[in-house]
């Protein structure tokens, strides 16, 4: 068996990155993954593209006062 090592280099640890992450994997994991079992990796794949897309444009976001992305988006630019 031959087995490999990938090294990841990483810009350090930013401590106000761990929210965002966090919240991120929470969302991902309850509205995603305990949802669907899949069987082929491009199942995955095809699932969580349609979710990214509902999540960053459709979707309200409690850290942007409930609007979806692109509410928020067009507030900002027409203020």
């Amino acid at each position: 068996m031959i087995f490999y090592v990938s090294c990841v280099l990483s810009l350090g640890y930013l401590q106000y990155q761990n929210g965002f992450i966090e919240r991120f994997n929470r969302s991902y994991g309850t509205e995603v993954l305990d949802l669907y079992l899949f069987d082929k990796l491009e199942q995955a794949s095809k699932v969580t593209e349609e979710w990214l897309t509902i999540y960053n444009t459709e979707r309200p976001h409690e850290a942007l006062n409930n609007m979806t992305p692109i509410e928020f988006k067009t507030r900002k630019q027409v203020a």
